[in-house]
């Protein structure tokens, strides 16, 4: 069997949208309305399809869209994200990926990208096309009457107050303070029109229906919107008609360490609920340590999340800040892109050029896609052989430059 690569047309946009849904296994069908809501807010430019040169069907799906990423020192950069990625099982292991991940390098140089971004469903894929894991989350389910919590007294709310209010203003609020949020957090990215309008239900996806949510804003003794909590509940009841809620968390967000200790006391508060599950958060959460027994907050999921692709070394280590000053000349390996040569970084001047110094670390673009947002160690990336140090000490030179005081963390899928 052989397929065409190409962008797809407009008249094609149910069958590249039925090729994502049966790849990712999430519907057989799709309604007017899905393909209404990808016409708006997708460019179609920018979505490829394969087509099977005998049926002319799509049997491979692949997009990317504009994306602003949060790197250390809080510089919004822009990026290529790259999503609904998908061969059929009829046409897997004949390269289709490679060629629609060649042609989005291609057009993310025209365009002047310097990264590209995805969330990878599966580990073994995208480190052979030079995306390294860059953030992770860890979820926690925690016992609420383990936790020490009181929960006849109300949260610490430090002058504060927590109010419940209703979709329209979350989404009134919601955006505002998440630009906020992101501005500080390494790893954030923006959240589109398309984002605040299906988790508000004003718009919805056939296959995954709009749940009522309730909505906890934190105010400070000001008035000022500095936390929200979006979270759901189950109904469940023991036989004896005992309430044996559990609370799942969608979205968590806090400008200070004050509105963060009241939302997550104030969601161990609420009666009838014996279990919180957090959501996808850093690694570093505040949260087990919010509470008296932070063993009652055990870990559920640990895993990577946001993987990067440096296409262009110099603007993207340009675009970021360092913690500490230091000179480093990295020797990238690139075999699929156009990463590839020798760089000098100095952290204290924010600059990178290219040089024929002598390098200090030899390592593979997908590596420092690893180190770029500051969550992984280069000193553990060598002694697992996939950094080689060229000068002794190098790693751990790099791991202070390229290292953050707090985790990089993306909440978000897309």
């Amino acid at each position: 069997m052989s397929a065409d690569v190409r962008p797809i047309a407009e008249s094609e946009l149910p069958d590249w949208l039925r090729a994502v849904h049966t790849g990712f296994l999430t519907a057989t069908r799709v309604t007017d309305s899905d393909v209404a809501q990808r016409a708006t807010y997708n460019d179609l430019t920018r979505m490829q399809g394969a087509f099977d040169t005998d049926t002319g069907a799509c049997v491979g799906a692949f997009r990317s869209f504009g994306q602003q990423l949060t790197v250390p020192g809080g510089a919004a950069v822009p990026v290529s994200a790259i999503s609904n990625v998908g061969v059929l099982p009829t046409h897997r292991r004949q390269g289709l990926l490679t060629r629609m991940m060649q042609a989005e390098f291609a057009a993310a140089g025209a365009r002047g990208d310097a990264l590209a971004t995805l969330i990878a469903a599966e580990y073994p894929i995208y480190g052979r096309y030079g995306f390294g894991p860059a953030t992770s989350i860890t979820e926690w389910e925690v016992d609420v009457p383990r936790t020490g919590l009181d929960r006849r007294l109300p949260a610490p709310l430090d002058g504060g107050r927590i109010d419940l209010v209703d979709r329209a203003e979350f989404r009134r609020i919601g955006p505002v303070l998440h630009d906020r949020v992101r501005a500080g957090r390494p790893g954030a990215v923006d959240r589109g029109l398309r984002w605040w309008n299906l988790a508000t239900g004003v718009e919805e996806m056939s296959h995954r229906p709009y749940k009522e949510k309730f909505h906890a804003v934190y105010r400070t003794a000001e008035g000022e919107v500095a936390g929200v909590a979006v979270y759901t509940a189950d109904d469940h009841w023991t036989d004896a008609k005992v309430p044996r809620n559990t609370v799942q968390v969608w979205d968590l967000l806090a400008l200070t360490p004050q509105a963060e200790r009241a939302l997550w006391h104030f969601l161990c508060s609420i009666d009838w609920v014996l279990k919180v599950r957090t959501g996808y958060r850093a690694p570093d959460d505040l949260l087990p340590d919010l509470l008296p027994d932070p063993r009652s907050a055990a870990v559920v999921t640990s895993a990577d999340f946001l993987w990067v692709r440096v296409l262009d070394v110099e603007r993207a280590l340009g675009a970021r800040t360092y913690e500490t000053p230091g000179v480093l000349v990295l020797d990238v390996v690139d075999g699929t892109g156009p990463a590839a040569g020798r760089y000098r970084l100095d952290a204290g001047a924010g600059v990178c050029v290219r040089t024929d110094e002598p390098a200090d670390l030899r390592l593979d673009v997908s590596e420092l896609g690893s180190l770029y947002l500051g969550g992984r160690s280069a000193v553990r990336l060598a002694a697992l052989g996939r950094v080689v140090q060229e000068r002794p000490g190098a790693a751990a030179l790099a791991d202070a430059v390229f290292r953050t005081a707090r985790a990089p963390w993306c909440p978000d899928v897309f």
